[in-house]
């Protein structure tokens, strides 16, 4: 008896196993876009914002030192002294016979 169990359950599961099973076919889901309305009336404009707080000024800069003086520039050399006139004769050429 004990076997005869065991070979009765196990033969009624393999029965139970090989039944057709009903495939479940669920609805396609209806899906309703709703239709936007009207536009609604435009907004009233915003107040104006407040003026930003002036920066500060910054301080004025030292004043720079004096350069230094150049030096003075050398003399130029002394020419020499000229000397007088001797015998030079000028020759001034007549001039030209009126027309």
């Amino acid at each position: 008896m004990k076997y005869s169990m065991v070979f009765s359950a196990a033969l009624m599961a393999l029965a139970l196993g090989a039944c057709d099973r009903p495939t479940v076919v669920t609805p396609a889901a209806v899906v309703t876009v709703p239709v936007p309305g009207p536009a609604g009336p435009t907004g009233a404009t915003g107040s104006t914002g407040q003026s930003g707080v002036a920066g500060y000024t910054g301080a004025t800069g030292a004043t720079g030192d004096t350069g230094a003086t150049g030096s003075t520039g050398d003399t130029g050399a002394q020419g020499q002294r000229g000397r007088t006139g001797g015998d030079t004769v000028v020759i001034v050429p007549a001039s030209p016979p009126p027309r």
